[in-house]
């Protein structure tokens, strides 16, 4: 999930402080209250294997363990952004970080695995309000220019280090405590920050409107709906009663969607934006990569712990080369692109990415890290620095101020269920794969193997999309260049890590 500064009205920026009260203050909430997302998010992957055994998962079971949070997220993220307009962004704000920090402390206690799938779907919840509320409480806060321009550059990189710290993170608390404790430790700085902002953060002004709730319930039912379809074919069959009638509710809720969107006086998710080429091109992009990288960490975590042997530490720090690279080529991305123009940098990021998942799918029972894994990740981390900003200028380019947040909201939505769906559908390759008689070690290398391949072709398709709706459009300079927050999982044209933009 990906949050993108949208423009103003000029009633708000003229409202805006010239000098904030408590600035440092209430920058430093927001931006440790996005950092639990953050790390939540990427925290999850290296105790992957810990959870799977604890909670006897089966290995396309495990994956709801992921998708349970993206799709809630990704689903109620437009409205949990609007809510915040109506409601008041402080309410709001604080309703998420209650929910996301009560959340945490369910999964870090869950006794079973429906329980802890049930948490992290409320965690979800709390993630979708939290993560538009704090940016949205950001821009009310700091004026537009310098002191806005300081205040996203501290937002931007409090992500990047809770992306690539989460991997660690995780892999420490996973080896010397419990993957448990991971989530535990929201809760206090959940608490604190509660108190912290009452103290220090206002309120901003109420705006009339109303609710698409159909519309909301229409895209998170629907999306889980096709999930669930694609990940139980994998052990039941494409003809299973329950399997046909998930994809068939699954199709109904979302044409039922788009009748919706297409009525509604207050849409979540205005069809007009989709009139555009570009657009649309930008908004399949990035389901089609963020599918693709979600398999990438789900996988590759699996395979170096199951069969390289590393420890949940180990594991983190693996990741490591392609956090470097991703950096570096996110520092240089607005300069390449005020050189050569986004589209071309996009290509170039895709291609890159492509490349290093090609590769990393030839990975064996006997391969080695250095030559299957890290440097693959390097041309992996490269593609995802070059790729996120061009990727996110193109899904607002031309919008109108009166759709910026709807468009905004939308780069996030497709980032989040893009996520969530790539991982059924690689979850299911992965196990088609693993032959009758395998061994442990040998389900596993195959079940990654026929996974990545999977992401690579997801990335070919990006790909073409990219050639067929985006590069005949102008490129846009690095003016155009957005600011993201990941996300939310994704911030400005920093790098991307876990599938978060930083």
């Amino acid at each position: 999930m990906s949050t993108a500064t949208a423009p103003e009205s000029a009633e708000e920026q003229a409202a805006q402080p010239a000098q904030p009260r408590h600035a440092t203050a209430i920058l430093a909430i927001i931006c440790i209250s996005y950092f639990m997302v953050i790390l939540d998010n990427s925290i999850i992957f290296t105790g992957l294997p810990r959870i799977e055994s604890a909670m006897h998962f089966s290995p396309t079971g495990l994956t709801w363990v992921q998708d349970a949070y993206t799709l809630v997220f990704g689903g109620l993220l437009l409205l949990g952004s609007r809510a915040g307009d109506i409601v008041g962004r402080r309410r709001m704000f604080f309703l998420g970080l209650a929910l996301f920090g009560g959340a945490s402390f369910l999964v870090g206690a869950a006794p079973f695995t429906w329980w802890l799938i049930a948490a992290r779907a409320l965690q979800g919840i709390g993630a979708a309000i939290l993560a538009p509320s704090s940016l949205a409480l950001l821009t009310a806060t700091f004026a537009e220019g310098q002191q806005r321009g300081r205040a996203v550059a501290a937002y931007s990189a409090v992500a990047g280090i809770g992306a690539s710290l989460g991997l660690v993170v995780g892999g420490v608390l996973a080896d010397l405590i419990s993957w448990r404790a991971g989530f535990f430790i929201n809760v206090p700085i959940g608490l604190a920050m509660l108190i912290a902002g009452r103290r220090y953060v206002s309120e901003t002004p109420p705006r009339g409107g109303r609710f698409d709730l159909i519309g909301a319930l229409c895209a998170t039912l629907g999306m889980s709906a096709l999930v669930y379809g694609v990940i139980e074919a994998s052990t039941t069959g494409w003809a299973a009663p329950r399997v046909v009638a998930a994809l068939i509710i699954g199709t109904v809720l979302l044409v039922g969607l788009v009748a919706n969107e297409a009525r509604a006086e207050q849409p979540i998710m205005p069809l007009r934006l989709f009139a555009s080429r570009q657009r649309t091109g930008a908004y399949l992009t990035r389901m089609l990569y963020l599918a693709a990288m979600i398999g990438f960490f789900f996988f590759t975590t699996q395979y170096l712990q199951g069969v390289l042997g590393f420890s949940p530490l180990q594991a983190g720090l693996a990741f490591l080369p392609m956090s470097a690279v991703n950096f570096a080529a996110a520092l240089l991305v607005t300069r390449l692109i005020g050189r050569a123009g986004a589209t071309p940098v996009l290509v170039l990021g895709v291609v890159a990415t492509l490349a290093g998942m090609g590769w990393l799918s030839r990975v064996t029972a006997d391969s080695s890290y250095l030559t299957a894994v890290a440097l693959p990740m390097v041309l992996v981390g490269i593609g995802q620095g070059l790729a996120f900003a061009p990727m996110t200028s193109a899904g607002l380019a031309d919008v109108d101020a009166r759709d910026a947040g709807a468009a905004s909201g939308l780069v996030n939505t497709f980032h989040q269920l893009g996520s969530s769906l790539g991982l059924g559908v690689l979850a299911t390759v992965g196990a088609a794969a693993v032959p009758d008689s395998a061994t442990a070690t040998a389900a596993l290398v195959a079940r990654v193997s026929a996974a990545l391949s999977g992401s690579t072709a997801m990335l070919a398709l990006a790909l073409v999309v990219v050639l067929g709706l985006i590069t005949r459009r102008r490129a846009y300079p690095a003016t155009h260049t957005q600011t993201q927050t990941p996300p939310a999982h994704t911030a400005s044209t920093g790098p991307t890590v876990a599938g978060v933009r930083v």
